[in-house]
């Protein structure tokens, strides 16, 4: 198939095409993931903690200091992931191992889905907590709006991760079409004829009509000049 590479690449070897690139939704999903990602840790980092009348500084979530960990966790993980994935996207086309590019795309469908999971489960612990933080505990009406953009980048997360591992699944099925690239990886050389079949002595089977001359047949114009048919007796 003309165009068409295993696990949803292109053919390997082929120019990068940028416009083509940032316009597939995969790319799209993955650029929403490290900004999101982004959003949650630094929200927390910068302002998810409060000094209420003390040195020490408190967790915005309910005095919680596992919340705020927990965000700040996933958030740096999920931005790291965010780019090497966008750099494995770019160099994937030019994977030319089928295998290779089976166990990306299995690395890329297993990450993503566990961290739709973990950020499931960051949002609900934070929603929590901050549902269980009372507004005498916050001092600084700026850390009541970064535990809210903590917890909304959060759920975005989900979505974005969730979109993410959807697309990995789809390449993977993809991939594991062999109709779509067997005759790339095999050169798209043209399939070989079968060899004729033998018989037993190991020689090739020749048609008995083959080599029997045609029947004789006496016409005018075969007869020689002068020749003459004998009478029958």
């Amino acid at each position: 198939m003309d165009g068409a590479g295993s696990f949803g690449a292109g053919r390997t070897g082929s120019a990068f095409d940028l416009i083509a690139f940032i316009k597939q939704p995969q790319t799209v999903l993955r650029v929403l993931a490290w900004i999101f990602s982004m959003v949650v840790f630094a929200s927390i980092i910068n302002e998810g903690y409060v000094n209420m009348g003390s040195e020490r500084l408190h967790c915005v979530f309910n005095k919680n200091a596992d919340a705020c960990n927990y965000g700040i966790t996933i958030g740096i993980m999920a931005f790291l992931a965010s780019i090497f994935f966008l750099a494995l996207d770019i160099y994937f086309p030019q994977i030319s191992s089928v295998k290779d590019r089976k166990r990306a795309v299995l690395l890329e469908m297993v990450f993503s889905g566990f961290w739709t999971f973990l950020w499931f489960v960051g949002f609900c612990f934070l929603a929590s907590q901050w549902s269980h933080t009372s507004p005498q505990e916050l001092p600084l009406e700026q850390a009541s709006d970064a535990a809210r953009a903590a917890i909304a980048f959060s759920f975005f997360s989900i979505l974005t991760w969730a979109g993410l591992t959807v697309c990995a699944v789809q390449r993977f099925l993809l991939g594991t079409d062999l109709t779509l690239f067997t005759t790339e990886h095999m050169g798209e050389q043209p399939p070989k004829q079968p060899y004729p079949s033998n018989d037993v002595i190991g020689q090739t089977t020749i048609p008995v009509n083959a080599y029997q001359s045609p029947p004789l047949i006496e016409t005018v114009e075969t007869r020689p000049p002068g020749y003459k048919i004998a009478p029958a007796f």
